[in-house]
């Protein structure tokens, strides 16, 4: 639990990934998850992700998630970096973070989502912002669109 009161998922932390890969044009889409009316935030547009398990590092918890929430296979994703998108000290002094695992696809991904999506979507990387995302996600988009936007988006490559 937080100072503040908040409570955050996973004791060691959280990862989620933020998928791009180019749409028939050549530019970025991203992959959503519309939240599941049941889950935290339920309703709102976030990316796969949850908890980092003790043993793994956010790249390995954010593609696990992945492939549990939308049927990604690790084979098909370049990971390309990682930002630091939030940290909260708790009370009982640890502090929580949340890790983005920016990563490219080279072609827009079938997806198969779980019981935690109501839908999974590609959207167009100027589209993001228009949508009802998760706070957290609409904390960091900017900041997150900015990193992304320094590293070449991956195409044409043989996976």
């Amino acid at each position: 639990m937080a100072d503040d009161g908040a409570r955050f998922w996973g004791r060691h932390g959280a990862a989620g990934l933020l998928l791009r890969a180019p749409r028939p044009d050549g530019s970025p889409a991203v992959l959503l998850q519309h939240r599941a009316p049941w889950s935290h935030q339920g309703g709102t547009w976030g990316l796969p992700g949850g908890a980092r398990d003790s043993h793994e590092s956010a790249e390995e918890a954010a593609v696990r998630e992945a492939h549990e929430e939308a049927g990604l296979s690790a084979d098909r994703l370049t990971v390309r970096t990682t930002v630091l998108t939030a940290e909260v000290a708790g009370t009982d002094g640890a502090r929580w973070t949340y890790t983005t695992v920016i990563a490219d696809a080279a072609a827009l991904l079938a997806t198969v989502p779980n019981r935690e999506s109501a839908e999974l979507r590609w959207v167009a990387e100027p589209d993001v912002a228009a949508l009802p995302l998760h706070p957290g996600l609409a904390a960091s988009w900017q900041r997150l669109r900015e990193v992304a936007a320094r590293i070449p988006l991956l195409v044409n490559e043989q996976r």
